[in-house]
C-alpha cells in the first residue's frame, strides 16, 4: 500500500492571510532597503559617518544586506522564476530569521545613536524610515505560514532513512554543469574571505559596528541555514573535494593581500595559531574523547623550547638552531612532555582526567615561572621571559622586512600569516589523515564508549597515549611560530583562563563551539573567540560572563557546534532526524500502519 506525504504547515503566530502577510514582507523589506540611502543622524561624531544621503554606510550597509536578504528569500519563496534556488530547504523560516535580524540590526543601530549622542532626537528620517519597515517585513514575515514539509512518498523502511538523513531524492536537486559547480564553489569561499576580512578591519574604536556586524552575520547564517543553502554547497564541496580545498586555501592566501593595516594582519595571524592549537587539541577532544583542561601548556612548550634555540641573548643557552629544527625541536619537547604526563594519567577517565590535566597545565606555568635563577636554575628567567627573540629568516627571506611582491607589500604581520597557514595546511593534512585512519576510527570508538571499544580488542590506553601525544606535538609546532611572532614568551601568557586568547578554557571553547571532530569547527571557533574579544575591549571586564551565558544558549540550541558531522546530527537531534524531515512522515506512517492493520 502506497502511502504519500500530505503538506502540513503551522498556524503562523499572527493570523494574517498569505498574500498579505507576502505583501508585507516585501514592502517592508523594500522600505527598509530605501531608507538606508538617506542619513540616520546629522553628527559625523557617531562611527561610520551615517550623515550622508545616497551612499549608505557603516551600520546602514547591514540593514542594506539585511534587508536586501528578506526581499529575496521572499520572493523565492513566492516561486519567482530565477530565485528558487535560494529556498532549497524551506520557504518561510529564512524570511522570518533574515527580517528579524534586519530589525535587530537597525533597532540596535537607532539604539546606539541615541546613546552616543545624547537621545532619539538625534536620529534623521532615514533611521525611522528603515526601523519602520523592518518591523513591518518581520510582521509580515512572522504572518507567513510554517514551511510545508514531507511532499513525497513514504512507502518503504529505505525511504524513511533517506528522509531521516534530510538526503534528496534521486534527480533533485536539479544537477548543475560541473563548471557552474565549480564557479558557485569558488564564490562560496570569496564570500567566506570578504566577510572575514570585513570583520578583522573594523577598527576596535568602533564597537557599535563590530557588534551590529556580528548581529547581522549571526541571522544571516541562520537564515541561509534554514533555506538549505550550506548544505547544497556542502554537497558541491564534497563532490568536487579538491577544487574546495584549493579554493580555501587561494582565499586564505589572498586575505593578507586585502589588508592596507600590518595590525590587521597580525590579528590574522594570531587567530591561525588559536585555531591550529584548537585543531590539535581537537585530535585529544573530539576524536579521542578525552577532556584536557591543562593543553595550553603544551604550546607554552613549543614556544619556550623555539624561543631558547633562537639565538636570542636572553636565552639560557648560546644556540642558534634553523627554524626548521627550532620547529621540530618544539614538537618534539610537546610530544615528550605529553608522554610523560599522560602515560600514568590517562588510565584515568572523565573528571579525574580532566583534573590532572588542569593540574598540569598550572605546574608547567608555575615551574617556569620559577626558573628564575633565585627560586631555581637560571632557564626561563621568570615572570620576564625569554624576549626579543628575532625574526625568522627562511633560506634567506627575512620574514621581519617588508616585501613587495606583484605590486602588493607584504608585512611583517603577512610573512607570519603566511608562515602560519603553511602549518595549518599541515595540521589540518595530519589530521584529516589520522581520522580517516584505522586508529582515527580506533579513537572515535574509544570516545563513544571505551569499556565497548575495549572488549572489541582495542588498545585503549596505548591509543589515548598517542592521541595525546599527537595533539601535543600540533600545539608545540604552532608555539614555535608563536614565539617568534611576538617577539617574547612569558608565562603569563599560558594560563587556564583569562580574557586573552588563547587559554585552555578558550581552546576547549573553540573546539566545542565550532563542532567537535570537525577540522572547520575549531577553526571558525577560534577566529570568532580570538576576534570578539579583540574588537570588544570595552567589553573586557564582561567577557567571561558573557562568554559563559554564549556557551549556554549554544548548548541548549545547537549543542552538536557550528559545524558538525553527521554522527553528531543524529546524536543530538535524534527525534529530528529519525521522525523524517518533519512530524508529517511519522504521522503518515502511524496512519498506514493503522490501515493496514
Amino acid at each position: 500500500m502506497t502511502t504519500n506525504l500530505t503538506k502540513t504547515t503551522g498556524a503562523p503566530l499572527i493570523p494574517l492571510p498569505t498574500n498579505t502577510a507576502r505583501i508585507l514582507a516585501l514592502a517592508g523589506s523594500a522600505v527598509a532597503l530605501a531608507g538606508t540611502f538617506l542619513a540616520w543622524t546629522w553628527s559625523q561624531e557617531f562611527p561610520g559617518n551615517l550623515t550622508v544621503t545616497g551612499y549608505p554606510g557603516g551600520l546602514q550597509t547591514l540593514t542594506l544586506v539585511g534587508a536586501l536578504l528578506t526581499l529575496l528569500f521572499t520572493l523565492s519563496g513566492h516561486g519567482i522564476k530565477g530565485l528558487r534556488w535560494l529556498t532549497p530547504g524551506g520557504n518561510h523560516s529564512p524570511v522570518r530569521l533574515a527580517a528579524l535580524g534586519t530589525l535587530a540590526t537597525t533597532g540596535f543601530t537607532m539604539g546606539a545613536i541615541s546613546v552616543v549622542l545624547g537621545g532619539l532626537v538625534n536620529l534623521e528620517p532615514g533611521a525611522w524610515i528603515s526601523g519602520v519597515g523592518a518591523l513591518v517585513a518581520t510582521v509580515g514575515a512572522f504572518a507567513l505560514p510554517d514551511d510545508a514539509h514531507g511532499e513525497g512518498p513514504a512507502t518503504s523502511t529505505w525511504e524513511r532513512f533517506r528522509y531521516s538523513l534530510k538526503a534528496p531524492a534521486p534527480g533533485t536537486p536539479k544537477q548543475l554543469p560541473g563548471w557552474t559547480e565549480i564557479l558557485v564553489i569558488t564564490g562560496v569561499f570569496a564570500a567566506g574571505l570578504f566577510v572575514f576580512a570585513y570583520g578583522i578591519d573594523i577598527d576596535s574604536e568602533e564597537p557599535q559596528l563590530f557588534v551590529g556586524f556580528l548581529i547581522t552575520a549571526g541571522f544571516t547564517f541562520a537564515a541561509l541555514g534554514k533555506a538549505g543553502l550550506p548544505r547544497r554547497a556542502s554537497q558541491l564541496a564534497g563532490k568536487h573535494r579538491k577544487v574546495a580545498m584549493l579554493a580555501a586555501l587561494v582565499a586564505a592566501i589572498c586575505f593578507p593581500f586585502t589588508q592596507t593595516n600590518d595590525q590587521y594582519a597580525l590579528i590574522g595571524a594570531q587567530v591561525l595559531i588559536f585555531a591550529t592549537v584548537a585543531l590539535g587539541l581537537n585530535v585529544v577532544v573530539g576524536l579521542a574523547g578525552l577532556l584536557d583542561l591543562g593543553y595550553v601548556a603544551f604550546l607554552g612548550v613549543g614556544a619556550y623550547t623555539a624561543a631558547l634555540v633562537s639565538g636570542t641573548a636572553s636565552s639560557a643557552f648560546d644556540i642558534q638552531f634553523p627554524f626548521w629544527a627550532a620547529a621540530l625541536a618544539g614538537a618534539a619537547a610537546s610530544l615528550l612532555f605529553g608522554v610523560i604526563i599522560g602515560a600514568p594519567t590517562l588510565r584515568l577517565r572523565g573528571d579525574y582526567l580532566a583534573i590532572v590535566t588542569l593540574g598540569f597545565g598550572e605546574i608547567f606555568r608555575i615551574t617556569v615561572l620559577n626558573l628564575n635563577g633565585v627560586t631555581g636554575p637560571d632557564i626561563t628567567n621568570g615572570s620576564n621571559g625569554v624576549t626579543n627573540v628575532p625574526d625568522l629568516n627562511i633560506f634567506g627571506f627575512d620574514l621581519g622586512t617588508q616585501h613587495d611582491i606583484l605590486g602588493f607589500s607584504l608585512t611583517r604581520s603577512s610573512n607570519y600569516f603566511l608562515l602560519m597557514l603553511l602549518f595549518t595546511v599541515i595540521v589540518v593534512l595530519v589530521f584529516r589523515r589520522s581520522a580517516e585512519s584505522r586508529i582515527g576510527r580506533a579513537w572515535v570508538a574509544i570516545r563513544e564508549d571505551e569499556t565497548a571499544a575495549t572488549a572489541m580488542g582495542i588498545n585503549g590506553f596505548r591509543l589515548k597515549l598517542m592521541a595525546f601525544a599527537l595533539g601535543a606535538s600540533l600545539a608545540g609546532f604552532a608555539g614555535s611560530v608563536q614565539a617568534h611572532l611576538g617577539y617574547s614568551v612569558t608565562p603569563e601568557q599560558y594560563q587556564f583562563a583569562g580574557s586573552v586568547a588563547p587559554n585552555s578554557a578558550f581552546l576547549l571553547a573553540a573546539v566545542i563551539l565550532g563542532g567537535m571532530g570537525t577540522i572547520a569547527g575549531p577553526l571558525i571557533g577560534a577566529a570568532l573567540l580570538y576576534l570578539i574579544p579583540a574588537k570588544l575591549a570595552f567589553m573586557q571586564d564582561y567577557q567571561l560572563v558573557l562568554f559563559g551565558l554564549a556557551l549556554i544558549l549554544l548548548m541548549r540550541f545547537k549543542p552538536e557546534g557550528l559545524v558538525a558531522d553527521r554522527r553528531k546530527k543524529l546524536e543530538f537531534h535524534e527525534t529530528d532526524q529519525l521522525a523524517t524531515p518533519d512530524d508529517a512522515l511519522s504521522g503518515t506512517a502511524t496512519g498506514a500502519t493503522k490501515a493496514g492493520a
